[in-house]
């Protein structure tokens, strides 16, 4: 009885990684959160005021003022993103206030498949911000040769 008391309250014990990266993924977890549901004031809260998003097309490098006024027209009509996480990776920078974490993430999109997101977050006085959000796709190996020459064409 004793035993398996104790491996119960071990088993649901996070470790140490996990709860110091729980915050920064939840920020995540809402930002994705707001964008389905077209919320663009929980969306925007995510992020620092001088955040950039970078998007999938080479001339796509927004501040978040910019990126504000390209997403708004759809939020408000209701229309928002849906990038299911599938898999992510939090690390905190190795500094003494543990302000700073660096994120890479798998992402499932009904429209593109398989997307990659990663980028910074910093803790700021009204907790864990995204300072950086880089959103592209994943592109198999053994495809890449044939996207390049698709992208190449277009130029």
């Amino acid at each position: 009885m004793i035993i398996a008391a104790l491996m119960l309250l071990t088993s649901s014990v996070e470790s140490p990684v996990e709860t110091e990266t729980a915050p920064v993924e939840r920020v995540l977890d809402g930002m994705h959160a707001a964008a389905s549901a077209a919320d663009g004031a929980a969306y925007f809260d995510s992020f620092t005021p001088d955040a950039r998003f970078i998007g999938t097309d080479a001339t796509e490098r927004w501040s978040l003022p910019e990126f504000r006024a390209y997403a708004m027209p759809y939020f408000s009509q209701g229309k928002g993103w849906t990038y299911r996480p599938v898999s992510r990776t939090v690390s905190m920078a190795p500094i003494e206030c543990r302000c700073i974490a660096w994120f890479d993430e798998v992402l499932d999109n009904d429209a593109y498949g398989t997307t990659r997101g990663s980028g910074v977050l910093r803790l700021t006085d009204q907790g864990w911000k995204i300072e950086q959000y880089v959103l592209s796709f994943a592109v198999p190996n053994e495809k890449s040769r044939a996207v390049v020459g698709v992208i190449k064409q277009a130029d």
